[in-house]
C-alpha cells in the first residue's frame, strides 16, 4: 500500500472514532448566568466582574460593590442598592425596574436601553452616568436632572443630554 494511501486511511479512521466519540460522549451544558435572587448580599464585592444576563432579582445587595462590572441584560427588579459602588458599570439592557438607588454611586455607569421605570433615585451620585433610552417617571427624572453632571467617557454623551433635561 503507497504511503499516501496509509496516510489517508489514519486520518479517515481518527474522523470516524471521532465522529462516533461525539455520539457516545454527551456534550458539556452552557453555562447559565447566575441566579442569586432573594439573597441577602450585604457587602459583596462584584467588582470587574462579567455578569452578563446574572439574576439578582428582590436582593439585597447593600454596600456591595460592582465597580467596573459587565451587568449588561442583567436583572436587578427590586434589589435594594442603597449605598451600592455601580461606577464604571455595563448596564446596558438590564431590568432596574422597582430596584431603589439610595446613595448608590453610578458615576460613569451606561444604563443605555436599561428599564427603570418605577425605579427609585435618592441622593445618587450620577456624574458621567448615561441614560440614552432609558424610560424613567417624571419625580425620577426630575430627581436625576438636578444631579447630572459630566460625560460618560465610553459612549461621550452628556449626562444630562442623556436623560433629556431642558
Amino acid at each position: 500500500m503507497p504511503l499516501y494511501w496509509r496516510s489517508f486511511a489514519k486520518l479517515a479512521l481518527a474522523l470516524l472514532l471521532s465522529l462516533a466519540a461525539s455520539w457516545f460522549i454527551p456534550a458539556a451544558p452552557a453555562l447559565a448566568a447566575m441566579d442569586v435572587a432573594k439573597q441577602v448580599l450585604i457587602g459583596a464585592d462584584f467588582s470587574a466582574q462579567d455578569l452578563r444576563g446574572a439574576t439578582f432579582n428582590l436582593t439585597n445587595l447593600r454596600d456591595a460593590s460592582f465597580a467596573g462590572s459587565d451587568l449588561q441584560g442583567a436583572s436587578l427588579f427590586a434589589a435594594k442598592l442603597q449605598d451600592a459602588d455601580l461606577s464604571n458599570t455595563n448596564l446596558r439592557e438590564a431590568t432596574l425596574d422597582s430596584a431603589i438607588f439610595d446613595g448608590t454611586n453610578l458615576t460613569n455607569a451606561v444604563l443605555e436601553d436599561a428599564f427603570a421605570f418605577n425605579t427609585k433615585f435618592t441622593n445618587v451620585v450620577i456624574e458621567g452616568a448615561d441614560f440614552t433610552n432609558v424610560p424613567l417617571r417624571g419625580d425620577a427624572l426630575k430627581t436625576l436632572c438636578g444631579l447630572a453632571t459630566g460625560t460618560n467617557p465610553v459612549t461621550g454623551r452628556d449626562t444630562r443630554a442623556s436623560l433629556g433635561c431642558g
